[in-house]
């Protein structure tokens, strides 16, 4: 099997949820309003209105609705950046780790 072929297996191992729900990104010092529209245990599609390029790092917080809960807090790298006509992207990212 090579590389490639291992990459897609591997995406299809891990089911994603699809939700839509608002999420904080940081990257640079900058603070950015999004929508995480899917998330797995290896990484989220995102929407925002940014300016980000693959490799880039970005911190992403989704608050807990439940204050028993605690909120994912994870730092991701942008792994495919796809571009809307309204002028936003869709961000893949690959969650590197937890905070």
């Amino acid at each position: 099997m090579t590389q490639r072929d291992r990459d897609y297996s591997e995406k299809r191992d891990f089911i994603r949820m699809q939700i839509e729900t608002a999420v904080t990104l940081t990257h640079a010092g900058q603070t950015f309003e999004a929508i995480c529209q899917d998330l797995s245990s290896t990484g989220m599609q995102v929407l925002a209105a940014t300016q980000l390029s693959m490799g880039d790092q970005v911190r992403v917080q989704i608050p807990s609705e439940h204050a028993e809960l605690k909120g994912l807090d994870a730092q991701t790298e942008v792994v495919r950046v796809g571009t809307h006509g309204d002028g936003r992207q869709s961000l893949g990212l690959s969650i590197l780790s937890m905070n």
